[in-house]
């Protein structure tokens, strides 16, 4: 395969935070083993050896839990490891998806080193932030702050919950004021049982509607800044597709890698019955075109009747397999995408005419 990306968890999901809306418990207590400790030297270097092998372009992403807990030596082994093996005709790129409360001067000097694109967890001012992320907030503004003195390129990864659909200017505003220029939103992650814990259908519209039209007003007056979700209709406006896999309208295989090289085929289904296999045993192509790995796309690509005529299903496609829980059910989410699309349709439009004299490459500063 040519390009080949891989979400590597080198610390499996153990975390030196306790935030109350982690997906990620939820997961580890769906499966038999619910934490697979660090991971070893011998398993790192055949992660490497097979991915310098099958692909021309690899890019080695890690993340958790929180990805730092491996510790900077090992993530020195690690490129050191990679140096030693490539050869020249690979093309190598590193991210981390970090809490941030690890890094230091020394963390940040190792990743300018290696041209790391950084995505640091910060979910708004520090009410917002520590209220499910305790204690951390200080932290965080240090790691940004540590991060942008050693010119580590890096983004801002928040987590929408209801405080946040209820502060949506103020969390705007504060990220502004920040200087943060790339910031990503998630909606917060129902278990698996399709709960609304922590984020409602009509506090998400609420969100996303008051977030749009600041962020549109910005942009109009010249100085708007990057929200990857919004990059991301705006570039299918222009006539590119999205580079965020869930809006693609169906899932890659993203060769999400445990602690103990167990691959799965997301990072939001490291369950036992979606493992691909293991890279002690298996090649990513084997994994790639194995049947749980045809299973999980073709899982994926299915929608609802209602969908089939929606006017917005160009825009939308169905959404994240995972608003989709149980499979097959509607997006949790289309009803707040349906008005959404409907009230931000004309200036989208605008935008993109006011881009059209302009070349518009799709958004890639994201992890």
């Amino acid at each position: 395969m040519r390009n080949l990306t891989l979400l590597i968890k080198p610390a499996s999901g153990n975390c030196n935070l306790r935030c109350t809306y982690c997906f990620y418990n939820d997961v580890a207590e769906n499966r038999l083993v619910k934490y697979y400790g660090m991971m070893s030297h011998e398993t790192a270097e055949v992660i490497i050896q097979r991915a310098l092998v099958e692909a021309k372009q690899v890019s080695f992403c890690f993340q958790g839990g929180e990805p730092t807990l491996w510790g900077l030596d090992n993530f020195r082994f690690f490129t050191e490891t990679v140096d030693r093996l490539k050869t020249n005709r690979v093309a190598i790129n590193y991210a981390m998806q970090t809490n941030g409360v690890l890094l230091n001067e020394s963390w940040a000097a190792f990743l300018n080193e290696h041209h790391f694109l950084v995505g640091l967890s910060l979910d708004g001012y520090k009410e917002l932030h520590d209220l499910h992320r305790p204690d951390s907030y200080n932290r965080v503004l240090k790691a940004a702050s540590l991060l942008k003195k050693a010119g580590v390129e890096f983004n801002i990864l928040s987590v929408v919950t209801s405080e946040t659909a209820g502060h949506t200017d103020k969390v705007y505003r504060f990220f502004q004021r920040q200087g943060f220029q790339y910031l990503q939103f998630i909606p917060c992650i129902d278990d698996f049982e399709h709960n609304e814990t922590n984020l409602t259908v009509a506090q998400y519209g609420q969100f996303l509607n008051s977030l749009f039209s600041l962020w549109y007003r910005d942009c109009i007056a010249g100085h708007g800044i990057s929200i990857r979700y919004f990059d991301n209709i705006l570039s299918m406006y222009a006539g590119y597709p999205p580079e965020q896999c869930s809006m693609n309208g169906v899932c890659n295989i993203q060769f999400t890698i445990e602690a103990d090289g167990s691959v799965y085929p997301c990072d939001f289904y490291v369950l036992d019955h979606w493992r691909l296999g293991n890279v002690h045993t298996d090649s990513f192509q084997s994994m790639l075109t194995s049947d749980t790995a045809k299973w999980f796309i073709a899982e994926s690509a299915s929608i609802q009747e209602e969908c089939t005529n929606c006017r917005w299903l160009r825009i939308c496609r169905g959404g994240c397999k995972r608003d989709k829980e149980p499979i097959p059910s509607s997006n949790r989410f289309c009803q707040t995408y349906k008005t959404f699309f409907e009230d931000s349709h004309e200036r989208f439009i605008e935008l993109r005419q006011i881009i059209a004299s302009k070349p518009l490459n799709p958004v890639s500063f994201h992890i």
